[in-house]
């Protein structure tokens, strides 16, 4: 956090520099968005940890991948005057993951030290799609934003165990095969507040909440398991409870955004 805190302030800092009367830069291009503009951002946590590793000399530092699902959502505005803009936001992941284990190899006459794999595949999906109206106060570089807003999201994962050793007589012991979790559909209707600091023309750092009336449902899903019936390998699939969930509350959105207008 006071990675964060530090680059913050130095942007700042450097943004200040750029300014003759707080509006404009020394070319006279102006700091603050226009009536017309276009807006994109993402969250910049990732960004921000990344620079505070680097001013800190930490090794092994990675930028979090744009395609990863727990990876960035894109913001996108358009400005109807300097006051006033519409916006959206998009969240699209893909998630796979392989976890390979080596075990000892229990078929017949294979040697002590001869092992087979077990490949455990995580797969998910998400989509956050989402929009509102957008409010700002403020006359200077520091301005308050706030609105309505609602977005809907959609998501499903999977999980697929596949094994080295067949069952049989002396390796009988069920497992899982297969997990599908059931596909979760969200919604959030309500209005965000925050503020935007613009560091360099057209270029700003900003911070929001959102309360939010929120619906989550899961459906049912699938567990399929395979055992040994003593002659030969049985499948068998159940069914899981799906979930719902309904509330009121106030969480981060998007934590740190980093915005480029144009």
């Amino acid at each position: 956090m006071k990675k964060k805190v530090l680059l913050i302030a130095a942007l700042f800092t450097a943004g200040l520099s750029f300014a003759q009367d707080g509006l404009t830069s020394k070319k006279g291009v102006p700091i603050l968005p226009e009536a017309g503009d276009w807006s994109i951002g993402f969250d910049a946590s990732s960004l921000l940890n990344y620079g505070g590793n680097m001013l800190n000399g930490k090794l092994n530092n990675s930028l979090a991948p744009m395609g990863d699902i727990t990876a960035n959502t894109v913001y996108g505005k358009k400005f109807i005057d300097a006051n006033t803009a519409y916006r959206a936001m998009l969240r699209l992941g893909f998630g796979s993951n392989s976890d390979l284990t080596y075990v000892q190899d229990l078929s017949a006459g294979a040697a002590a030290d001869a092992t087979v794999e077990n490949d455990t595949t995580m797969s998910s999906f998400n989509i956050t799609i989402g929009g509102g109206k957008e409010y700002r106060r403020g006359k200077g570089r520091l301005q308050g934003v706030y609105g309505p807003m609602a977005s809907i999201s959609l998501g499903t994962s999977r999980q697929v165990h596949e094994f080295g050793n067949a069952l049989s007589a002396t390796n009988s012991t069920a497992r899982v095969t297969e997990a599908k979790r059931g596909s979760t559909f969200g919604l959030a209707v309500g209005g965000f507040a925050g503020v935007e600091y613009f560091f360099a023309p057209k270029m700003s750092l900003g911070a929001e909440i959102r309360w939010n009336i929120q619906l989550n449902s899961t459906g049912d899903g699938e567990v399929t398991t395979e055992s040994w019936t003593g002659t030969a390998s049985e499948s068998n699939t159940t069914e899981t409870a799906g979930s719902s969930s309904f509330g009121f509350d106030t969480r981060p959105n998007g934590n740190i955004t980093l915005n480029f207008h144009f």
